[in-house]
Parts: C-alpha cells; structure tokens; sequence
C-alpha cells in the first residue's frame, strides 16, 4: 500500500491531485483546514471507489499537523508522498501593503511547507524512501507587479526545494518542484488584496488584476497540473522542476532567451502595458 498525503485539497489541485493519486492505487490522506469543505472529495472517493480519508490540517498550526501525522502513521504506519499544496496569494504593492501580511503570506506559503517535510521526513528517512512535492508557480521564477509577498513566497520555496534534493538524496527521498502558470482554480477568488490608497498604484493594481482575470479564463485545468504532478510522482528519477500549462512555457521560453533587460522590456510590452 502506498501512502499519500496532500495539503490543501478542498479545492482546485490538491482535490484533483488527491483523485489522480487514489486512482492511481495510493491511499489518500487528503487534508484541508476546514473538513466541512470536505464534502465532494468524499462524494467522489466514495462514488469511484477510492481510497480518500479526509483529515484536518492547518498548516500554520503545529497541533493540527503533529495530530494528522500521528493519526495517518496509526492508521497506515508509513508515508511515502507529501504534496505541498496549500497557499493562497497576497495582492497589493509593497509599500501599501502591511508588513503583517507580508508574514502571514510566508506563514503559510513557505514555512507551513517547512513544517510538513519536518513533519514526514523522521518517517521517510527510516522508510530510505519518500517522494516530496512542493507545489511552486512560474512566479517562483519570474516576478510580476502588485503581488510582491506572494512572488517572494514562491522564489522562496525554489531555494527550499533545490536545497533539499542535495540534503536528502542520501536517504532514497526525492523532492522536485511543480511551477504551474495561471491555473483555473477558486485560488484568485481567496486571493487577499490590499486596496492601494494611492491613484498610481490603484490604476496599476486595476490594470493588473484586470489582466489576470483575462488570463484565469485561458489558463490551465486544475486536473492538467495534477497529471504532471503524478508524472512527477510515477518517474523512476525526479527532475528538479516540471512546469505545466503553456503560459508557464511561454514565460520560461522567453525569459531563457533574454537577457535580464530585454526580458523586463518584453514583459512591460507583452504582459504588462499600459
């Protein structure tokens, strides 16, 4: 029996994911903050026959994550998976933006993350094997506009991921990164903002949100980004990164082939203008 355990799943990827791993014969430990959003995971789970027990799980709360490992390794005695998922985005410039939510950004973004690989890895060092997938974006990559805490969450968990695939390779465990581009999830509808106070910065704010609207409509299914990350999962070797949606291609493409000032040009032209 393989073990999955994936934050964040009441809804977009952590649901899909926790489907495409059930099916795929992993018993699925799918956990969210509020269990009674939990209502569809279990109406599939049931409906398909797979094997879904819903768990709460907060993970800026050390209780509630300490409470779930202890029940999953009670109940299954191993953990072979962990898909960091859970997040949410922080909209607003910088300056405007109080350093308050700039913590609670990371809080849960990066250092909820933290918390759940300490949390498996004990386990999956004594199993020498256990796969570890942290769910990034392109903006972990490049840096847009009015989402300053969100972009530094994201280019955060790229050092983390990078610097553990050397920390733990010894140990048969394997971590990668997923960068999705704009993903047609709820994730834009809990996305906190911050209204600027200044006009410049309100234009701009309007001009950028207006823009991602845009792109939401032509992004990414939340089921696309979670076959890669079973692709990930199913490869015999992990690749340090996958992207997954085109977007997140087009992004990189071009961001490989400038140079850092034609880049930002291209991006004020193409992506930004106005």
């Amino acid at each position: 029996m393989k073990v999955a355990v994936v934050t964040g799943c009441s809804s977009g990827i952590g649901m899909h994911t926790a489907y495409a791993l059930a099916r795929d014969g992993y018993r699925i430990y799918a956990t969210m903050r509020d269990t009674a959003k939990g209502g569809p995971v279990m109406e599939t789970a049931q409906k398909e026959g797979l094997d879904v027990r819903v768990l709460p799980l907060d993970v800026t709360d050390m209780d509630t994550i300490s409470s779930a490992t202890e029940t999953i390794l009670k109940e299954s005695g191993r953990i072979d998976v962990l898909v960091n998922n859970a997040g949410y985005g922080q909209m607003g410039t910088l300056e405007e933006t109080p350093l308050i939510e700039h913590r609670q950004q990371f809080e849960t973004n990066y250092f909820g993350v933290v918390a759940m690989i300490q949390a498996v890895l004990p386990t999956m060092r004594s199993q020498r094997s256990g796969r570890i997938v942290n769910i990034g974006s392109v903006a972990g990559r490049i840096g847009f506009p009015c989402s300053s805490p969100y972009i530094a969450s994201k280019f955060a968990m790229e050092g983390l991921t990078e610097s553990l695939r050397y920390e733990l390779d010894g140990f048969g465990i394997q971590t990668t990164i997923i960068e999705p581009g704009v993903v047609k999830t709820p994730f834009f509808k809990s996305m906190k903002i911050t209204e600027p106070k200044d006009q410049t910065y309100q234009k701009l704010v309007d001009h950028i949100m207006s823009g991602l609207q845009m792109m939401v409509h032509m992004g990414t299914s939340p089921e696309e980004v979670a076959r890669v990350i079973q692709k990930a999962i199913d490869d015999e070797f992990m690749l340090p990164r996958y992207m997954a949606g085109q977007d997140a291609a087009m992004f990189m493409e071009a961001r490989g082939t400038k140079t850092d000032a034609e880049f930002e040009a291209y991006m004020k032209k193409e992506i930004f203008p106005g």
